[in-house]
């Protein structure tokens, strides 16, 4: 049997939805509220399905004659049909993955480890060759806080509680009592949401940020990680039965939040620190009910079983060594209870006395024990599962939780760097030297074991804080142990000085030194950031230089001759577009793949990616996909941005499919990279040209809008609502680098968020059709080659279907109601007509390489996704127009209207995540 998309199901679910909301909009507004809403909504669907102008010009006058408080209304009522409908795909695509697992051994659900497994078996992939990339294997996934999620925690509780309603009504048959309560239990959510308040009150702090991260971690990664890691085991004795396996600890998560400097005053030393407390808070308090229910579980009696000598005589040790009179279990045959009673006292010591772990091998060492023990007494093929999770979680987590990276930018190094070697005579103007001066000072720095910092000298606020975040560094090592802070990233690097600032800066606390012997101790990984398209030609460069200097391989030597590159998405797309971003991307990891290997370094990648298509976005086995293949070999490593935290960790399911996408494409391409002996076959020769010849044309055609047109940043402003985003409070980051309205000082992220938000998605597309269409205008032949191309390499097709699905959710037909907002109308006409052509140039271009007869014709699901949503988002849109208009005119500030402003903003914001689901 075939499992199929049941697309009833969802619209049933969506229809339940909706009724009910349909009741609470009646008992709050009253039936004109609900009779207003629904009009509008079936006009908008009649319309998408057969445009007519004079019904769409009505329409927006009735939008527009909307007073308050109905306006508001009707703006939280389709925001509320919104959340019902995310919520709704979200639980279609648990259903699906159940059908996968009802149905019989022959079908098995794509992108799972079950087929990649099947697949390596299929392909006659060896043990010992799995053994090898499994040694390999890393995937850590980065949680970011910018932009944080814009959906309140209160709003997301909500969410999972409907959700896990809806999956109840899916298990089995249910007695009328029990559909009257899952009724009951699910109006009652729905009347929450349209209560709660959807807009936060103030900015969140830093803190806050890092509390929500922490929130995905108590409720799904803790469980899921480990259930990944026992699946692939479990996979690989099934296909591979004659092999003793273990699967290393490949799938890890990292965090910025709380470490994250670069552009935020408010992430100082003191908030990071206080972040390593809060994550080693939560770990202890999730190993605290792991060891409680494990207590519970080993009621194993000495008078029934054998315990391990071993583990009989730590128990008396450790008894009169950690407990107090009175303390230990009471029953003395109850050896494994006794045990954890010991592990309990001590983990609930950790960081307050010395009777606590002092690391969490400590921790691991003990349950290694009962494991052990219990392997004595216990059917070899039974394994006690529930203990190995545990143990597992210890050695993913440590007491760390998350390895938090330290992000700043290399100006404020420099910065630091050029007061500390003035104030000790080494350099009066370390800022006007050359690059190669540069180095020489930094080298000489390194190889004297002499300290540069002066005690008593009164440095400025700005390099002191710099200084600061180093000791603190040091001092988490000790505290928390090295995982707690392993990577320091370098944002716009330019330089190989620009490492080594960072180098000197942790030798002056410690955390890097020379010895008297010569040998070198050092205890941080320092990664570049490259991020805007000349600096990711000029990485390879950069890199070299760092790998023929003495200095830094004795460094890279102590950090197992491994270096991390980060490459950053959102930046090289606002410079240079999406296209030439993207290629200039995989042609810099290709090259310092290349340059690394002569000089055998192993690298891993760090992929700076965002959760909207516009910075790089999509889901996490696509994204892999779309590398370099023999870039993998050493591991991967992506940001996994605030926007996306709820739609993929939320639930445990999503969460699992998620992370068992990315693992198990991985795993595949791994595999298949190391059985091949040679790199060139992944792509041919004509590929890369191409490439060349479409990313040169693509890149002169953003210039040309971006850079050139005078007034294209008038009409940026203009024409998004990027001043209204700034009153929206999803982020303590500031949206700008300076007070400033120069495009070199706007974020890359609110960039993309304001063209999404008036649906022209420039970030995502613009210029791809031109380069496209400019190569394949040459000759046939080339139209016939970016087929193949398409068709055969995983860059290529991803980088088209992520053009085709930013097309898909483009409108330009509401994006012209937001060009009236420009006060220039000509230009603002001529800019708006610009796009346009280059929309219809690129959507011909894509269905002619793809294929399809419509944009995403080979997955249906999402062509579904969005067509469920424009019935609720047009009126958003128009709305939000007449009222950023409104508010725009008014000589004084309207609260009422900003209110309202911001309601339209958030809520359209959200609408746009759920596509994503489908992606996957």
């Amino acid at each position: 049997m075939i499992v199929t998309d049941n697309s009833s199901l969802l619209r049933n679910d969506v229809k339940k939805l909706g009724n009910i909301l349909g009741e609470i909009l009646v008992h709050h507004g009253g039936i004109e509220l609900l009779n207003t809403v629904e009009s509008i909504r079936n006009r908008t669907r009649k319309l998408r399905d057969n445009f007519n102008e004079e019904p769409y010009k009505q329409l927006k006058e009735d939008i527009k004659s909307l007073k308050p408080p109905m306006r508001q209304q009707v703006i939280r009522a389709f925001s509320i049909y919104f959340h019902l409908v995310n919520i709704a795909e979200q639980n279609q695509r648990i259903r699906r993955r159940r059908q996968y697992q009802l149905q019989g051994d022959d079908v098995v659900q794509p992108f799972s480890l079950e087929q990649a497994v099947s697949n390596l078996k299929e392909n006659e992939i060896a043990e010992d060759v799995i053994q090898r990339v499994l040694g390999n294997l890393s995937l850590e996934l980065v949680i970011t806080a910018h932009p944080t999620e814009a959906t309140k925690r209160t709003i997301l509780e909500t969410q999972k509680r409907i959700l896990l309603i809806l999956k109840e009504f899916d298990h089995g048959v249910l007695t009328r009592k029990e559909q009257e309560k899952l009724d009951e239990s699910l109006f009652n959510e729905i009347t929450s949401l349209w209560q709660t308040n959807e807009l936060r009150d103030r900015k969140p702090t830093v803190l806050d940020e890092v509390k929500n991260g922490l929130y995905y971690f108590d409720q799904t990664l803790f469980d899921v990680l480990p259930d990944i890691h026992q699946e692939l085991e479990n996979q690989l004795e099934n296909h591979y039965p004659k092999t003793k396996w273990s699967v290393p600890n490949f799938l890890r998560f990292g965090s910025w939040i709380g470490g994250d400097r670069d552009g935020n005053p408010f992430v100082t030393p003191d908030v990071s620190w206080e972040t390593l407390k809060k994550h080693r808070q939560l770990v202890i308090k999730k190993y605290d009910e792991a060891i409680v229910d494990l207590m519970r579980r080993f009621s194993q009696s000495t008078a029934r079983v054998e315990v391990s000598e071993e583990l009989f005589k730590s128990v008396e040790k450790d008894e009169n060594l950690y407990l107090e009179k009175g303390e230990a279990w009471s029953i003395e045959t109850d050896v494994y209870r006794r045990k954890f009673k010991v592990i309990l006292k001590r983990l609930r010591e950790v960081g307050k006395t010395d009777i606590g772990y002092h690391s969490s091998e400590e921790l691991y060492h003990d349950l290694l024990l009962v494991k052990n023990s219990a392997a004595k007494h216990q059917p070899a093929q039974h394994k006690l599962k529930t203990l190995h999770k545990v143990i597992r979680q210890v050695q993913l987590f440590g007491f760390h939780l998350a390895s938090l990276d330290i992000r700043n930018h290399s100006g404020e190094h420099e910065s630091a760097i050029a007061e500390i070697l003035k104030a000790v005579n080494l350099s009066e103007d370390y800022l006007s030297l050359s690059e190669k001066e540069k180095l020489d000072v930094l080298e000489r720095a390194l190889e004297d074991p002499r300290p540069l910092l002066l005690f008593e000298h009164d440095y400025s606020t700005e390099t002191q804080s710099v200084i600061d975040v180093f000791k603190m560094i040091k001092k988490a090592h000790e505290e928390f142990g090295h995982r707690s802070i392993e990577v320091y990233l370098v944002s716009m690097t330019q330089s190989a000085s620009d490492l080594l600032e960072v180098l000197v800066l942790a030798k002056e606390v410690g955390i890097y030194r020379k010895n008297k012997d010569g040998s070198v101790v050092s205890k941080l990984t320092v990664a570049p950031l490259l991020e805007t398209v000349d600096d990711l030609v000029a990485g390879p460069k950069i890199m070299k230089k760092l790998f023929t200097m003495d200095v830094y391989r004795a460094h890279l030597e102590q950090r197992g001759n491994h270096q991390e590159v980060m490459l950053g998405y959102s930046d090289g797309s606002k410079d240079g577009g999406t296209l030439t971003a993207n290629w200039k991307l995989y042609k810099a990891q290709q090259e310092i793949h290349d340059m690394a290997k002569e000089y055998n370094i192993r690298l891993k990648f760090f992929h700076g990616r965002g959760g909207s298509l516009g910075r790089g976005g999509g889901p996490l086995n696509r994204s892999i996909l779309s590398q370099p293949a023999e870039t993998l070999g050493d591991g991967v490593k992506i940001t996994e941005q605030g926007e996306v935290l709820s739609s993929r960790y939320l639930l445990e399911d999503i969460a699992y499919r998620s992370l068992e996408q990315a693992a198990s494409t991985l795993l595949e391409t791994s595999a298949h990279v190391s059985k091949t002996s040679e790199e060139n076959h992944f792509r041919e020769e004509a590929w890369e040209e191409a490439m060349e010849d479409i990313s040169a044309h693509a890149l002169k055609k953003y210039q040309s809008l971006a850079f050139e047109d005078q007034d294209f940043l008038t009409y940026f402003n203009q024409v998004t609502p990027l001043e209204e985003l700034a009153d929206l409070n999803i982020g303590s980051r500031p949206m700008k680098r300076k007070d400033s309205n120069q495009f070199e000082n706007l974020r890359a992220i609110p960039w993309v968020f304001a063209w999404t938000q008036c649906r022209q998605l420039i970030p995502a597309w613009y210029a791809a059709g031109t380069g496209l269409k400019a190569f394949a205008s040459k000759s046939e032949e080339n139209l016939k080659l970016l087929q193949s191309m398409y068709e055969e390499w995983p860059f290529f097709h991803s980088t088209i279907n992520n053009l085709q699905m930013a097309l898909l959710k483009a409108d330009l037909t509401t994006a012209k109601e937001y060009a009236k907002l420009v006060e220039d109308q000509k230009n603002g006409e001529r800019i708006y007509q610009n796009i346009v052509e280059e929309y219809n140039e690129t959507k011909d271009i894509l269905l002619a390489v793809s294929g399809n007869e419509k944009l995403l014709d080979h997955t249906p699901t999402i062509q579904e996704s969005v067509h469920l949503r424009n019935p609720y988002v047009d009126p958003l849109n128009f709305l939000q127009v007449e009222l950023i208009k409104k508010m725009r005119d008014s000589a004084d500030k309207d609260d009422e209207l900003l209110t309202e402003v911001l309601f339209a903003i958030n809520h359209k914001w959200n609408c746009g995540r759920a596509a994503k689901y489908w992606m996957s």
